[in-house]
C-alpha cells in the first residue's frame, strides 16, 4: 500500500481550497449547532471573530492547515495501516481516539494563539480554551467523515480503503 501523505495530498492545490471550505463549513455547522448559554457565548465570540475582518476563519483555517494534517497523519497512518476490512470508517477510527486527536489538534491552535497578533480573535480564544476540547471531541466524527471523503472523492484511497 503506497504511503498517502495528508498534508501533501489534502494541502496542495488543486486540493487545499476544497478542503478549506470543509473545514470552514464543518466549523460553521458545529458552531450554529451549540445550544443554551454556552453556545450563545461560542456563537458570539464566533462572530465577533469573523467580524474582525472578512475572510478571517477561512484564512486562520488555511494558516493551520498544513499543521492540522501533520497531527491527523500518525492517526490516519494507523488507520490505513489496518489491514482488516473490517477496521470501519475513518470517522469511527478518529473518533474511537477522540481525545487524542482532540489534544492533537489543539495544541496547533494553541500555539498559534499564543502568538496571534490579531487580539480580540485571541482574547475570545482564550475564553473559551477550557471548553474546546469538548467542541473538538464533537467534532471529530465530522472530521473524520470530511477527510475520508475528500479523500475518497479524488480517488486517492484506493481499493484497500
Amino acid at each position: 500500500m503506497t504511503q498517502l501523505n495528508l498534508k501533501e495530498t489534502l494541502g496542495a492545490e488543486p486540493l487545499r481550497a476544497r478542503v478549506i471550505d470543509d473545514c470552514v463549513g464543518l466549523i460553521d455547522a458545529q458552531v450554529a449547532s451549540k445550544s443554551g448559554f454556552s453556545g450563545a457565548a461560542i456563537k458570539t465570540a464566533y462572530a465577533t471573530v469573523k467580524r474582525v475582518k472578512r475572510g478571517f476563519v477561512p484564512d486562520v483555517v488555511n494558516g493551520m492547515l498544513d499543521e492540522w494534517m501533520e497531527r491527523l497523519q500518525p492517526h490516519f497512518d494507523v488507520w490505513r495501516s489496518d489491514d482488516d476490512k473490517s477496521r470501519g470508517s475513518l470517522s469511527d477510527f478518529l473518533t474511537a481516539r477522540s481525545d487524542q486527536v482532540a489534544e492533537d489538534l489543539l495544541a496547533v491552535t494553541d500555539a498559534r494563539a499564543e502568538t496571534s497578533k490579531h487580539k480580540t480573535a485571541k482574547k475570545a480564544y482564550l475564553k473559551l480554551r477550557s471548553s474546546a476540547k469538548g467542541h473538538v471531541i464533537e467534532a471529530v466524527p465530522a472530521l473524520g467523515r470530511m477527510v475520508e471523503g475528500r479523500l475518497t472523492s479524488e480517488n486517492l484511497l484506493g481499493a484497500s480503503a
